[in-house]
């Protein structure tokens, strides 16, 4: 995340409780995948969880990208 966003989410997180939501999921796929990804070998199981995680974070920074984008407008 850029540093105008993480802003973006400090200012109006408070206030919109899914912008907060979507980051909070978002942090915890992040550390999620980084505890993951940080093993030497996973098993097949653990790589499937890798992949699927991957697909839910982005479907999450999406939505998130999206709220930011309106933000950003108003502002503009």
């Amino acid at each position: 995340m850029e540093a105008k966003d993480l802003e973006l989410i400090e200012m109006y997180g408070a206030e919109d409780t899914q912008l907060k939501a979507l980051w909070e999921q978002h942090s915890t796929y992040e550390k999620m995948l980084d505890k993951l990804e940080s093993k030497t070998y996973l098993s097949d199981t653990e790589v499937q969880e890798v992949k699927e995680l991957k697909k839910k974070k982005l479907a999450g920074k999406t939505q998130l990208q999206g709220m930011l984008d309106k933000y950003r407008q108003s502002e503009a």
